[in-house]
């Protein structure tokens, strides 16, 4: 959809005061402690997503020994994105710039200046994705809160001409903007979306709040959705900040609980996630139960990766990075408490694995030299 004709079935802006920001978020809440943390085999490779394109990616795994300092002293990095030599660029929440980072390339440089970005409490320039067919069209996609709406933008580095609108409407708020947007192996774009904290968006199907979108790179519904003309691929999520896809094509999404347990979830098209009717696993046929669960205190996930048959998910309010063994065996947590808030995880084309910070974003311990980028090389 374009900027005139939102998808959207309504527009209700949500106020959130000061005191709901600590008690609807996992990434603050203090709610009652869960059961133990849970893990199931996905089902068959291929099942969570649209037909996968041959798998390029490294065949080394990261070494998660002493990393590499790529950055230091950003401003809540948020979205990461490789751009073909290698650099990345990374958005930057409350500022709205994004700036390219080089290993080894000493300090990062402005790369672009998103306008009329609103930061204010999980709002501001969130997700950042570059077009499967970048090195042609040169397209660069972001993910932002602006005055009146979450929309997502698509420009060219170097161009002074305005961003193009592909897809506004999205419901705003203090908490739960979602924000996380990448490309599947089908070159579609995928949006995850949050509940702007009304929970009966996400069981309402006209509703693009509380869902994960599927997108054409104009921004249009795409082809094969599961209803015609709509761009939801699935429903019931409350805050999803992380989309990855193994080599078989199979789409995870990972996403904020609210007092008991935070989610990893296998995406399948038209699927029910159960919020806000289940939080976690509800043995119940109408909705799809999560793949890993883990307490509030351990988790509130962000970013997602794949490299091999392990998925990466960074923790906020758990600082530390979850190894999530695809093949079958429990959950392994790494780093707890070393770097603080973690936000983003990404693996590069070299099979590097990067990690970002988040303790700049008004939750966190800051240290000297935060917000900073962890580079751990692949073996």
């Amino acid at each position: 959809m374009t900027s005139a004709t939102p998808t959207r079935a309504r527009l209700a802006l949500t106020v959130v005061t000061a005191g709901a920001l600590l008690t609807a978020c996992s990434g603050d809440e203090s709610g009652a402690q869960p059961p133990a943390p849970s893990f199931a085999v996905p089902s068959p490779a291929g099942s969570g997503s649209a037909p996968a394109a041959p798998s390029t990616a490294p065949t080394g795994t990261p070494d998660l020994g002493a990393p590499e300092t790529v950055a230091t002293d950003l401003n809540v990095p948020w979205g990461l994105a490789f751009l073909p030599d290698g650099s990345a660029l990374v958005a930057q929440r409350d500022s709205g710039v994004i700036v390219q980072v080089t290993p080894g390339g000493g300090a990062p440089r402005e790369a672009y200046r998103v306008a009329g970005v609103d930061a204010g409490g999980e709002g501001g320039l969130l997700g950042v994705a570059l077009a499967r067919d970048y090195p042609k069209t040169r397209w660069v996609y972001a993910y932002y809160t602006g005055d009146d709406d979450n929309r997502i933008v698509r420009f060219k580095l170097g161009s002074d001409a305005k961003p193009e609108v592909i897809f506004d409407g999205l419901d705003k708020a203090g908490i739960h903007n979602g924000g996380r947007i990448a490309f599947g192996p089908d070159g579609m774009l995928y949006v995850g979306t949050g509940d702007a904290g009304e929970g009966g968006a996400s069981q309402d199907p006209g509703d693009t709040n509380g869902k994960i979108l599927r997108l054409t790179p104009n921004g249009e519904p795409a082809p094969g959705n599961p209803t015609d003309g709509s761009p939801v691929w699935s429903l019931g999520h409350r805050n999803v900040q992380g989309l990855a896809w193994d080599a078989d094509g199979t789409m995870y999404g990972v996403e904020f609980g609210q007092n008991r347990v935070d989610e990893v979830n296998v995406i399948k098209p038209g699927k029910n996630y159960g919020w806000p009717e289940v939080e976690g696993k509800a043995g119940d046929s109408r909705y799809a139960d999560p793949l890993v669960t883990w307490s509030t205190d351990e988790a509130s996930p962000s970013g997602a990766a794949v490299s091999g048959d392990t998925l990466y998910v960074a923790a906020l309010r758990g600082e530390r990075l979850w190894t999530v063994p695809l093949g079958g065996g429990a959950p392994k947590a790494e780093f707890s408490g070393r770097y603080g808030r973690l936000r983003t995880v990404a693996v590069a084309p070299d099979g590097a694995l990067w990690l970002t910070t988040s303790n700049t974003d008004g939750r966190g311990d800051e240290k000297s030299g935060d917000d900073r980028i962890l580079r751990f090389p692949a073996r």
